[in-house]
Protein backbone atom coordinates (compact mmCIF):
# COMPACT_ATOMS: atom_id res chain seq x y z
CA UNK A 1 0.00 0.00 0.00
CA UNK A 2 1.71 3.29 -1.21
CA UNK A 3 2.04 5.94 1.38
CA UNK A 4 0.26 9.03 1.56
CA UNK A 5 1.48 12.88 1.41
CA UNK A 6 -0.98 15.99 2.08
CA UNK A 7 0.62 19.13 0.50
CA UNK A 8 -1.17 22.27 1.93
CA UNK A 9 -1.19 24.97 -0.97
CA UNK A 10 -1.97 28.81 0.85
CA UNK A 11 -2.40 31.82 -1.44
CA UNK A 12 1.38 33.09 -1.06
CA UNK A 13 2.97 29.52 -1.28
CA UNK A 14 6.48 29.35 -3.17
CA UNK A 15 5.82 27.50 -5.91
CA UNK A 16 9.07 25.65 -6.61
CA UNK A 17 8.66 24.17 -2.97
CA UNK A 18 5.91 23.06 -3.54
CA UNK A 19 5.95 21.58 -7.51
CA UNK A 20 9.58 20.21 -6.96
CA UNK A 21 8.20 18.65 -3.65
CA UNK A 22 5.09 17.27 -5.02
CA UNK A 23 6.51 15.80 -8.04
CA UNK A 24 9.40 14.19 -6.57
CA UNK A 25 6.88 12.48 -3.70
CA UNK A 26 4.79 11.37 -6.93
CA UNK A 27 7.60 9.75 -8.84
CA UNK A 28 8.70 8.32 -5.68
CA UNK A 29 5.54 6.52 -5.47
CA UNK A 30 4.00 8.06 -3.04
CA UNK A 31 0.16 9.10 -2.98
CA UNK A 32 0.11 12.85 -3.01
CA UNK A 33 -2.67 15.06 -1.55
CA UNK A 34 -2.11 18.85 -2.97
CA UNK A 35 -5.06 20.52 -0.83
CA UNK A 36 -6.30 24.14 -0.95
CA UNK A 37 -6.46 26.03 2.35
CA UNK A 38 -9.09 28.17 1.16
CA UNK A 39 -10.98 25.12 -1.08
CA UNK A 40 -10.47 24.12 -4.99
CA UNK A 41 -10.14 27.79 -6.82
CA UNK A 42 -6.63 28.29 -8.39
CA UNK A 43 -4.13 29.60 -5.55
CA UNK A 44 -1.79 32.34 -6.50
CA UNK A 45 1.66 31.69 -5.11
CA UNK A 46 4.42 33.78 -4.38
CA UNK A 47 5.29 34.45 -8.30
CA UNK A 48 2.30 34.95 -9.29
CA UNK A 49 2.21 31.32 -10.99
CA UNK A 50 -1.23 29.86 -10.65
CA UNK A 51 -1.43 26.35 -9.30
CA UNK A 52 -4.82 24.60 -8.81
CA UNK A 53 -5.29 22.33 -5.54
CA UNK A 54 -6.58 18.53 -6.30
CA UNK A 55 -9.17 19.37 -3.81
CA UNK A 56 -9.67 21.64 -0.42
CA UNK A 57 -8.16 21.01 3.28
CA UNK A 58 -11.28 20.06 4.65
CA UNK A 59 -12.10 17.45 2.07
CA UNK A 60 -8.59 16.47 2.06
CA UNK A 61 -8.90 16.03 6.09
CA UNK A 62 -11.34 13.23 5.51
CA UNK A 63 -9.24 11.10 3.84
CA UNK A 64 -6.21 10.78 6.48
CA UNK A 65 -4.57 10.07 8.30
CA UNK A 66 -1.45 11.18 6.19
CA UNK A 67 1.92 9.42 6.31
CA UNK A 68 3.35 12.93 6.27
CA UNK A 69 2.23 16.77 5.60
CA UNK A 70 4.35 19.00 3.95
CA UNK A 71 4.28 22.91 4.47
CA UNK A 72 5.54 24.74 1.88
CA UNK A 73 7.31 28.25 2.36
CA UNK A 74 6.62 31.56 0.97
CA UNK A 75 6.30 34.45 3.74
CA UNK A 76 2.66 35.15 3.12
CA UNK A 77 1.64 31.17 2.63
CA UNK A 78 3.51 29.98 5.81
CA UNK A 79 1.25 33.08 7.34
CA UNK A 80 -1.96 31.91 6.15
CA UNK A 81 -0.93 27.89 7.44
CA UNK A 82 -0.31 29.65 10.80
CA UNK A 83 -3.36 31.92 10.98
CA UNK A 84 -5.28 28.78 10.43
CA UNK A 85 -6.63 26.86 13.40
CA UNK A 86 -7.44 23.68 11.42
CA UNK A 87 -3.83 23.62 10.08
CA UNK A 88 -3.05 23.55 14.16
CA UNK A 89 -5.38 21.06 14.73
CA UNK A 90 -3.89 18.97 12.02
CA UNK A 91 -0.64 19.31 12.94
CA UNK A 92 -0.87 18.85 17.08
CA UNK A 93 -3.11 15.10 15.50
CA UNK A 94 0.14 14.49 13.29
CA UNK A 95 2.81 14.97 15.86
CA UNK A 96 0.71 13.26 18.54
CA UNK A 97 0.83 10.22 16.46
CA UNK A 98 4.87 10.17 15.36
CA UNK A 99 3.77 10.63 12.19
CA UNK A 100 6.26 13.12 9.58
CA UNK A 101 5.37 17.26 9.22
CA UNK A 102 7.99 18.28 6.80
CA UNK A 103 8.79 22.10 6.26
CA UNK A 104 10.35 24.09 4.36
CA UNK A 105 11.76 27.76 3.58
CA UNK A 106 9.42 29.90 5.81
CA UNK A 107 7.23 26.68 6.68
CA UNK A 108 9.16 25.85 9.56
CA UNK A 109 7.41 29.09 11.12
CA UNK A 110 3.98 27.55 10.64
CA UNK A 111 5.38 24.48 13.52
CA UNK A 112 6.39 27.28 15.82
CA UNK A 113 2.75 28.86 15.15
CA UNK A 114 0.99 26.17 16.54
CA UNK A 115 3.68 24.77 18.91
CA UNK A 116 5.27 21.75 17.04
CA UNK A 117 8.36 20.06 17.41
CA UNK A 118 9.64 22.46 20.03
CA UNK A 119 13.46 21.52 21.37
CA UNK A 120 13.96 19.44 17.64
CA UNK A 121 16.71 19.85 15.75
CA UNK A 122 15.13 22.28 12.61
CA UNK A 123 16.05 24.57 9.44
CA UNK A 124 14.52 27.63 7.40
CA UNK A 125 14.80 30.11 5.43
CA UNK A 126 18.14 32.47 6.93
CA UNK A 127 16.13 35.22 7.58
CA UNK A 128 14.16 33.15 9.90
CA UNK A 129 16.90 32.12 11.89
CA UNK A 130 16.69 33.90 15.13
CA UNK A 131 12.45 33.45 15.38
CA UNK A 132 13.64 29.65 15.09
CA UNK A 133 16.88 29.32 17.42
CA UNK A 134 15.61 29.13 20.99
CA UNK A 135 12.69 27.19 20.69
CA UNK A 136 14.42 24.77 18.21
CA UNK A 137 17.97 23.62 17.86
CA UNK A 138 18.64 25.20 15.13
CA UNK A 139 20.74 24.37 12.34
CA UNK A 140 22.32 25.48 8.96
CA UNK A 141 21.77 21.92 7.34
CA UNK A 142 19.88 22.35 4.20
CA UNK A 143 17.92 19.48 5.42
CA UNK A 144 17.25 18.26 9.09
CA UNK A 145 15.56 15.40 10.09
CA UNK A 146 14.77 14.65 13.73
CA UNK A 147 12.35 11.67 14.57
CA UNK A 148 9.02 12.53 12.53
CA UNK A 149 10.39 16.30 11.92
CA UNK A 150 11.97 17.03 8.50
CA UNK A 151 13.01 21.11 7.45
CA UNK A 152 14.88 22.37 4.71
CA UNK A 153 15.77 25.94 3.69
CA UNK A 154 14.11 26.97 1.32
CA UNK A 155 13.73 27.24 -3.52
CA UNK A 156 17.49 25.97 -3.44
CA UNK A 157 17.19 22.76 -1.80
CA UNK A 158 13.71 21.70 -2.76
CA UNK A 159 15.30 19.01 -4.46
CA UNK A 160 16.93 17.71 -1.61
CA UNK A 161 13.97 17.90 0.47
CA UNK A 162 11.66 15.60 -1.33
CA UNK A 163 14.34 13.79 -1.49
CA UNK A 164 14.79 13.28 1.97
CA UNK A 165 11.27 12.55 2.40
CA UNK A 166 11.08 9.95 -0.16
CA UNK A 167 13.73 8.46 1.67
CA UNK A 168 12.12 8.54 5.10
CA UNK A 169 9.10 7.07 3.48
CA UNK A 170 9.56 4.74 0.80
CA UNK A 171 13.05 4.02 1.79
CA UNK A 172 16.82 5.41 0.61
CA UNK A 173 17.57 3.57 -2.35
CA UNK A 174 14.07 5.02 -4.08
CA UNK A 175 15.33 8.09 -2.97
CA UNK A 176 18.58 6.96 -5.17
CA UNK A 177 16.90 5.52 -7.78
CA UNK A 178 15.06 8.92 -8.54
CA UNK A 179 17.84 10.79 -9.13
CA UNK A 180 19.78 9.16 -12.20
CA UNK A 181 16.46 10.22 -14.95
CA UNK A 182 15.99 13.69 -13.21
CA UNK A 183 19.98 14.37 -13.79
CA UNK A 184 20.38 15.34 -10.13
CA UNK A 185 23.62 15.27 -8.95
CA UNK A 186 25.10 15.16 -5.28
Amino acid sequence: MSKKALVILAEGAEEMETVITTDIMRRGGIEVTVAGLSGTAPVTCRNNMVLVPDTSLDDAVKKGPYDIIVLPGGRKGAENLSNDARVGVLLQEQNNAKRYIAAICYGPTVLKAHGIGLGKKVTSHPTKKSEMDGPYIYTEDRVAIDENIITSRGPGTAFEFALAIVGELEGKEKAAELMPPMCYKE
